[in-house]
């Protein structure tokens, strides 16, 4: 369940003295081969890391050997100096790899605007090194944490056990669209060229991570990278290969919702009815975003006006006399007015479903997000302190 699932892969991570707490804060994962072929996507947000602006030049050479990952700080916002950090760290690791640093992507995450402690990631490279494991998915997953209460992997095996999928992932705030404060480091065993891991991995990340939206804020570290080892000697299906990637982008991304910053409800909005797909990803996104809403969650009351007024907001085609809401599958909303009785939904349980009708077309979409806590904003108030 891990980075390592797939043959071909090696990874590590270490305390590298990044963290005051002394946890483990630097992940190394390794691509011995036979083929070194690689895709990525990053962050829409015009203000870029350094190891994002780095790890997408790399990336157009369409290979990548190594991925070093660090939590603990972002690198973003540190100028040129931090760029000179991401590229003294891909060749540190080149160095001790044995690899070219055009083939090391970098990925960083935690506070914006502070520079890396570079004498301690440095050397930290050397330790994770030594520590590289066909085991070490796991420790790996677990240095690039920061909020997030447990790390996060997930696999997926070829129908006929031929080749496999892994992947792990960071995040549990600035969850949104765009990616989502996420790192996420995928990798597989079939023999799969770069156009291809390319077009799997965005078909996957429109509709998974790119569909997470806990809080409405995004990042400038999101990374998401998918790497090929063809170290099981087979070319899979295309089809099956793309699906086994979504399945792992989805998988993950569940995984990143349910440990979201202090939620304590995950919400499943599906927008059905819609003229279009981008109107129903629009819709799903105003939802998601209504801060009315998501307290009315947390408080348990099923309050389907502020979904209506959320959908009012966007430039969606529909009639707000045909719209129809359903909060766990009891239509508390009909035709624009009162519907079922609200005192039918039941909001005991972790997962609420929202589902909004907009009765002007056959497209669809789903949104996941999170209710607003206390918690919440008591852990982002304190974050940096």
């Amino acid at each position: 369940m891990s980075v390592t699932a797939a043959k071909g892969f090696t990874a590590s991570g270490v305390a590298a003295g990044i963290k005051e707490n002394g946890n483990p804060d630097l992940a190394l994962v390794v691509n011995n081969g036979p083929r070194l072929d690689a895709a990525g996507v990053f962050t829409s947000n015009r203000v870029k890391a350094a190891p994002v602006l780095w790890s997408e030049q790399v990336l157009r050479g369409g290979q990548v050997s190594a991925v070093v990952l660090n939590s603990g700080g972002a690198n973003a916002c540190t100028g040129p100096l931090g760029f000179q950090d991401t590229h003294a760290t891909a060749e540190k690791a080149a160095d001790v790899l044995g690899h070219s640093a055009g083939e090391v992507a970098v990925a960083s995450t935690g506070l914006i605007g502070l520079r890396l402690p570079m004498d301690a990631l440095l050397s930290g490279i050397g330790k994770a090194a030594d520590a590289l494991s066909p085991h070490g998915g796991a420790k790996a997953a677990i240095a690039i944490k920061t909020t997030d209460t447990v790390h996060k992997t997930a696999v997926v095996q070829s129908a006929d056990g031929a080749w496999t999928v892994g992947g792990m992932a960071k995040g549990a705030g600035m969850l949104a669209p765009g990616l989502a404060t996420m790192l996420v480091v995928l990798t597989t065993d079939a023999e799969v060229g770069a156009a291809e891991l390319d077009a799997a991995l965005r078909a996957a990340t429109r509709t998974t991570f790119d569909r997470v939206d806990s809080d409405g804020c995004m990042s400038t570290n999101d990374t998401v990278l998918l790497l090929s080892s063809g170290a099981s000697g087979t070319a899979p299906d295309r089809a099956e290969f793309a699906e086994a990637v979504r399945a792992v982008c989805d998988d993950l991304a569940r995984q990143l919702i349910g440990d979201a910053e202090g939620a304590s409800k995950d919400i499943r909005i599906e927008v059905i009815g819609a003229a279009t797909e981008d109107d129903a990803v629009e819709v799903g996104r105003s939802i998601a975003r209504n801060n009315l809403l998501k307290c009315a969650i947390h408080g348990e009351d099923p309050n389907w006006g502020r979904v209506l007024s959320a959908i009012g907001t966007t430039s969606a085609v529909f009639d707000p006399d045909q719209l129809n809401v359903a909060i766990n599958d009891v239509w508390v909303c009909k035709n624009g007015s009162v519907g079922e009785d609200r005192e039918l939904v039941d909001m005991r349980y972790r997962e609420v479903r929202i589902t909004a009708d907009l009765s002007a077309g056959a497209e669809s979409a789903v949104i996941w997000a999170n209710d607003l806590t206390a918690d919440y904003v008591h852990e982002n108030s304190a974050y940096s302190s």
